[in-house]
């Protein structure tokens, strides 16, 4: 019996109509800023830039990097849309818990930001840090008890509901939620079933408020039949991020894309950030370094809410300025777990047409 294969169709997210339901992932930082943002809107799809640290090639970044932040959050949107020429959309990902959330919040409405991405902690203010602009909000989430915790705060709290919601599964690249037993043992882990779940649980939230809350899947989405596999558990689009690091548009140094391209399998890693969150990482001589304990913090930049430099085993603002900058051996360089499939420089077309079913 024949049956219609599934495919990435464009869809509503509330007035706005997104042409490619492709989400290019947040990676901080610097990775995925203007250039990158701003070319996978212009193929149609949602282009992200990562707000962490996003300034750090601003004037003054040692001694102000809040205010270098704000300039910065701002800019990269603007520089972002006039790429994208009126084509997809633009947004900003957000970490709960960056010291500074409220404030990257708020510049990101003001430059006109299409989209919000929160995640690293549960957004649950984000619905009265935007207000009532037209600027879209979704969580990120990775299982169905933090969907329920948001949507149902968002709805108690403020009588709303997110716009779209990102589901990140523990093959995802940087931090992750989850547990460092549950990624050890991924195998074991029936997320296909956690994603119906998930998808189930804010259908009741759609009939409450008379809307459509799409959803995307993230973390190992690496070519067309990724994406027929969770289109078929019911998502309405996907979030890829490491593959769009080796293109000619990422924001990334050469150094940076190369290190993708050379990592095999056996290079990829989980490690601890300094806040205690696992991430996946590529091995090198500093996460080498930070396993034997010889990393020592210097200076502080304000990063984390949760970060203390008498005690954080690592500053991981200086591990992933030095990555992007292309000092790898000094440098963190977050990953997700099918990074060792990239072996060559493409474009963000080429993988836009990859991608999509």
């Amino acid at each position: 019996m024949h049956t219609d294969r599934k495919t990435l169709k464009p869809l509503k997210i509330g007035e706005l109509t997104v042409e490619k339901p492709i989400i290019q992932g947040g990676m901080g930082v610097g990775v995925s800023r203007s250039n990158l943002a701003g070319a996978v809107a212009a193929e149609g799809g949602i282009g992200i830039i990562s707000t962490a640290q996003i300034g750090y090639d601003e004037e003054g970044f040692e001694k102000d990097q809040a205010g270098c932040n704000r300039i910065a959050i701002r800019k990269h949107i603007h520089r972002a849309k006039e790429i994208a020429e009126g084509k997809g959309l633009v947004g900003v990902n957000i970490m709960v818990a960056l010291k500074h959330y409220k404030e990257h919040v708020q510049e990101a409405v003001r430059a006109g930001a299409d989209v919000i991405i929160s995640g690293a902690g549960l957004p649950m203010d984000l619905p009265k840090l935007v207000g009532n602009n037209k600027t879209k909000i979704a969580p990120i989430v990775s299982s169905r008890r933090a969907t329920q915790l948001i949507l149902k705060m968002w709805a108690h709290r403020y009588n709303r509901t997110a716009d779209f919601i990102v589901i990140e599964g523990p093959k995802a690249g940087g931090h992750l939620g989850f547990s460092r037993e549950i990624l050890d043992h991924m195998e074991q882990l029936d997320y296909a079933e956690e994603i119906r779940k998930i998808i189930a649980c804010k259908q009741k939230f759609e009939e409450k408020y008379e809307t459509q809350i799409p959803v995307f899947v993230a973390g190992g989405i690496f070519t067309a039949e990724d994406s027929r596999h969770v289109l078929e558990l019911g998502a309405d689009g996907i979030q890829a991020a490491s593959r769009f690091v080796a293109t000619e548009e990422c924001d990334a140094c050469d150094a940076y894309k190369q290190a993708y391209i050379n990592a095999k399998e056996e290079d990829i890693v989980i490690i601890n950030s300094p806040v205690g969150m696992p991430g996946r990482a590529v091995k090198n001589a500093f996460v080498t370094s930070v396993s034997e304990g010889e990393e020592k913090i210097t200076h502080c930049f304000n990063c984390l809410k949760a970060c203390n430099p008498s005690t954080a085993p690592y500053c991981i603002t200086q591990a992933l300025i030095n990555a992007v900058k292309g000092d790898l051996d000094h440098g963190l360089i977050f990953c997700g777990s099918r990074t060792g499939e990239i072996h060559t420089i493409t474009t963000v077309a080429e993988v836009m047409r990859e991608l999509t079913v």
